[in-house]
């Protein structure tokens, strides 16, 4: 459930993509320890001989890539959403031996230092990153921080009251019918990951207007190139529902979840995430737990002009 983006799944075949997906579970485990080849490629049980070149045809990188991407992605996340843990410790944390080695790794990745992602006034604009110049994908500090968005965006949508807006909800047990995006966040591919996944609960008697529909949403794309970022498309099922592939069985676990309503641009969404985590979560006596963002879609994007949704944000005491 976690989301291939780097290959085609219809081509792919089902025992390659449950084995990556099984690697990437591993990966996303241990990133703060050290992880070597001969380790991962025992999870996939695939010859070390062959696994590098496997998991590079079907992610769209190397895995010692991928590894520190992700490691680099969850430490920029710390950075910005607990601003008082010294880097110090975000460093060890995500898997870096020192902080002066952390410290090159960010420069190198993103082009910026540390302390300039925590303090974006402070930042010089650059491209020498490799996010840009391996990725294309441009970045800015100030794109991580809510508060920053333009005043055309704070005159259509107003996050400052987002504690207002926010309720925590006890949620049971749902299982799932998913469909991983095979190109990340592009929306493209998004819509048609939908389009397959709705198509299939209608052969299965759940009428479009009955449907729940959750997407799981595994990176920020403001540090993610919109390629990689894995985002898996799903609709609520009865148990015991027959679930094939290219299609996966899943489910949104039980327990408390924070829920802001968001009605508004596309484009804006990820505002209103990030101001869950900048301004709700530091004084709401919880923290993140180990599961994706989850957005509940209440209309159709495509034809309304605008999105109406439910984010959803696992939770544990602190």
């Amino acid at each position: 459930m976690s989301g291939i983006t780097g290959s085609d799944s219809k081509t792919m075949n089902k025992n390659y993509k449950a084995r990556i997906e099984n690697v990437l579970r591993y990966i996303e485990a241990n990133l703060n320890t050290r992880l070597t080849l001969a380790d991962i490629a025992e999870v996939s049980h695939f010859s070390p001989y062959h696994f590098h070149r496997i998991f590079s045809g079907i992610m769209g990188e190397t895995v010692n890539d991928f590894i520190a991407r992700r490691r680099l992605e969850r430490a920029v996340n710390q950075l910005v959403f607990k601003p008082d843990v010294p880097v110090t410790q975000v460093a060890l944390d995500c898997g870096f031996s020192s902080s002066a080695n952390f410290s090159r790794a960010v420069k190198l990745h993103f082009g910026y230092s540390p302390s300039e992602l925590r303090n974006p006034d402070k930042a010089q604009s650059s491209k020498i990153g490799k996010l840009f110049s391996k990725y294309g994908k441009e970045f800015q500090p100030s794109d991580l921080y809510p508060s920053r968005i333009t005043t055309d965006v704070i005159n259509q949508t107003d996050f400052k009251d987002t504690a207002m807006k926010i309720e925590v909800r006890d949620l049971e047990r749902k299982p799932l019918c998913t469909l991983a995006s095979p190109r990340g966040y592009e929306p493209e591919g998004i819509y048609a990951t939908w389009d397959k996944l709705i198509a299939w609960a209608g052969n299965h008697g759940i009428k479009p207007e009955e449907q729940q529909r959750f997407a799981l949403a595994f990176d920020n794309p403001t540090v993610t190139p919109l390629d990689k970022c894995r985002y898996t498309a799903s609709i609520v099922i009865a148990e015991g529902v027959a679930v094939n592939a290219p299609f996966e069985l899943a489910e949104i676990p039980s327990g408390k979840y924070a829920v802001l309503h968001y009605k508004g641009p596309v484009e804006e969404t990820i505002n209103a995430q990030l101001s869950i985590y900048s301004d709700w979560l530091p004084d709401s006596g919880f923290e993140p737990d180990n599961y994706p963002l989850m957005e509940r879609y209440l209309n159709d994007a495509r034809e309304d002009g605008y999105v109406e949704m439910e984010i959803f944000v696992k939770l544990k005491e602190l």
